[in-house]
């Protein structure tokens, strides 16, 4: 990055040089070109048309990503980010339906990024381009070697229980299964991020690999759970009331919704299994970019330590930049260190083929 400002202050210097060093009559057609170039830029520049990024992201922390991420970027690239916001699914519906998107940059859950690769609706990402990708966690960078999507933070799943209506110490998944729990816990349903996560979960409660079965296991087990659900649920917002109701003791919760139910309710425990099930966010080049240069640049950015370093504070965005320490206090509820190198990715390649499937039998088994 550094380079290409020196460059293009090197070359302002140069034009700068060339028109004081010889009269109007002397200039060579090279100079002329950059005058043109020069004076074309001006008229760009004077009619509004700066450099843009419309970037598609989750609509979460608006404030703080707006003043942390992208206005730092806006005065280092001399450019102006654009954001869409909205759901991972309407985001990617929108993008999906419109061949003349003007979406330049989209971040999106690991699921959906699979999908849009298989659908051809992103660029194949050159990592040689994107220079802070060879400083990826172990898991991260297989996923992006794969052509998977680059990872830019990453969240698991855990439980977390009401420890006092509980009456024992919870440690795994297996617990929720326990006649202790009937009619007292809530786990996300299976259209939302971690709703693939709950089949590979069961599926290892049942002792079977998962895609050696595509899923038979895990919904006998699933099954034998439902006695314990008293709903699924769809945003991890949902339970606060649930619990504070006494709706529920227990709930399988997404990492990123830890801070906002403990604050509303102190008293709960979350905990995260020894085996526990990852997500990332990724970041994609749609096939429509405008500026592919700019985009390259922005994942390189998204992906740096000295950002990385911020946000994991800021927007309590687990670090997908191994060269981040993050303090004991804030990774409490973040999947970092330990808990990110052992938390076991899902493999949307077999998943999304069998999605459809799944949801039928979801709704058959947990749903009705």
């Amino acid at each position: 990055m550094k380079k290409v400002l020196a460059l293009s202050l090197c070359a302002a210097i140069a034009l700068s040089g060339c028109g004081t060093a010889k009269s109007a009559g002397d200039s060579t057609a090279a100079e002329k070109n950059s005058a043109t170039e020069t004076s074309t830029t001006a008229e760009k520049n004077a009619a509004g048309g700066e450099k843009k990024l419309v970037l598609s992201t989750y609509g979460l922390s608006e404030d703080i990503s707006e003043e942390e991420v992208y206005k730092p970027f806006e005065d280092q690239f001399g450019c102006k980010i654009v954001t869409e916001t909205g759901s991972t699914n309407e985001r990617y519906t929108k993008l999906s339906a419109d061949s003349q998107s003007t979406i330049d940059v989209i971040e999106l859950s690991q699921a959906m990024t699979a999908k849009g690769i298989e659908e051809g609706l992103f660029e194949t990402l050159d990592l040689s381009k994107i220079e802070n990708s060879k400083n990826l966690i172990g898991t991260a960078k297989t996923m992006a070697d794969a052509g998977q999507g680059v990872a830019y933070t990453i969240n698991s799943i855990g439980i977390m229980y009401d420890p006092k209506e509980v009456g024992f110490e919870i440690n795994s998944f297996d617990d929720l299964w326990k006649a202790e729990l009937e009619g007292s816990v809530a786990i996300p349903d299976i259209t939302t991020t971690f709703g693939p996560a709950m089949v590979y979960m069961a599926s290892n409660h049942a002792g079977v690999d998962v895609t050696t079965d595509k899923g038979e296991a895990a919904f006998k087990a699933l099954e034998e759970l439902k006695p314990n659900l008293v709903k699924t649920y769809a945003k991890s917002s949902d339970l606060i009331n649930m619990f504070t109701s006494g709706e529920i003791k227990a709930a399988i919760v997404g990492d990123f919704g830890v801070p906002t139910i403990k604050q509303a309710n102190p008293d709960l425990v979350y905990v995260t299994p020894d085996v526990t099930y990852a997500n990332f966010n990724t970041i994609s080049i749609t096939k429509n970019c405008k500026d592919k240069e700019l985009a390259y640049a922005y994942i390189n950015y998204r992906l740096s330590k000295e950002l990385q370093d911020k946000t994991s504070k800021a927007l309590n965005e687990a670090p997908t930049n191994s060269q981040v320490e993050v303090a004991e206090e804030n990774a409490k509820n973040m999947t970092y260190g330990k808990t990110a190198e052992n938390a076991k990715v899902l493999d949307y390649s077999f998943v999304n083929p069998l999605l459809s499937d799944w949801i039928d039998q979801w709704n058959r088994i947990i749903n009705s």
